[in-house]
């Protein structure tokens, strides 16, 4: 398998996305409409979902997205390799224009997610990376193509240590979340939305995210991958392994993302 040829893919599918996400945001006006779950669809979200498809196809590998129509589940059951892509992450923060949202794209391996890119628009930045690339993880700010090699802070025992960043959802705090806050010793705590808190992870720009609230299995593949290829793990509340995909209800479990294995 070329992983190098798949993230090319993936990585000119991201940016083809990002364009057609940009065209509807700087429009000057977003229409919105509901899905029957009530979470918000515009145009931008099918714009980039037909941007990465037709970026995608080429590989052969089937895809799942938020966008697309319902695969059966004893049919992707079979799958060994698919793309996991949530085409505009974070459409709220979308709606209310102010940057925060993303465009996801994973490779999935045996329901793993193997090798992932995640795209902000509107700043222009790109992380990708993956077990697939051998444990490694890069910036890339499309502008001037500039690739930096990003690391994460290496932080075991974070109950002990002063002035921890604690990365939480804007939308999706909760009395869990606080409980989970409460022990710590004058945290610094940070707000973000969509799979951005999963880079800042990954850079070093926060230590750990608590996620008590529901996620799909596409808001969170992408970053995923990166995350575990500079050594955070992302664990499930419910099993305390790693979270799975593929799985019949797409619906995440609650999980932590950080340097502790459980």
């Amino acid at each position: 398998m070329n992983y190098e040829a798949l993230l090319e893919l993936a990585t000119n599918a991201a940016y083809a996305a990002g364009e057609e996400i940009l065209n509807v945001y700087t429009s000057g006006e977003i229409v919105v409409d509901y899905k029957v779950d009530s979470s918000p669809l515009t145009l931008a979200d099918q714009h980039a979902q037909l941007a990465i498809v037709a970026g995608l196809q080429s590989s052969g590998i089937p895809i799942l997205s938020e966008e697309a129509d319902e695969i059966p589940y004893d049919q992707r059951a079979k799958w060994e390799r698919f793309w996991m892509v949530d085409p505009l992450d974070g459409t709220k923060e979308f709606i209310q224009r102010n940057g925060e949202f993303t465009v996801n794209i994973a490779l999935m391996q045996h329901n793993e997610p193997v090798l992932g890119v995640v795209y902000v628009p509107v700043s222009g930045k790109l992380w990708y990376g993956g077990t697939a690339l051998g444990y490694s993880a890069v910036k890339e700010v499309e502008t001037t193509r500039r690739l930096t090699t990003i690391k994460t802070r290496n932080l075991n025992h974070l109950h002990q240590i002063k002035n921890v960043n604690i990365i939480t959802s804007r939308f999706h705090q909760n009395l869990e979340t606080t409980d989970f806050i409460r022990p710590f010793d004058e945290p610094s705590l940070l707000t973000m939305g969509s799979s951005l808190k999963f880079m800042l992870l990954a850079q070093g720009d926060a230590d750990v995210y608590p996620r008590f609230a529901p996620t799909m299995e596409w808001d969170t593949a992408a970053g995923q991958a990166i995350c575990e290829a500079v050594g955070l793990h992302v664990i499930s509340q419910e099993t305390n392994q790693a979270l799975l995909y593929n799985k019949e209800n797409l619906l995440n479990p609650w999980f932590l993302v950080s340097h502790n294995e459980r």
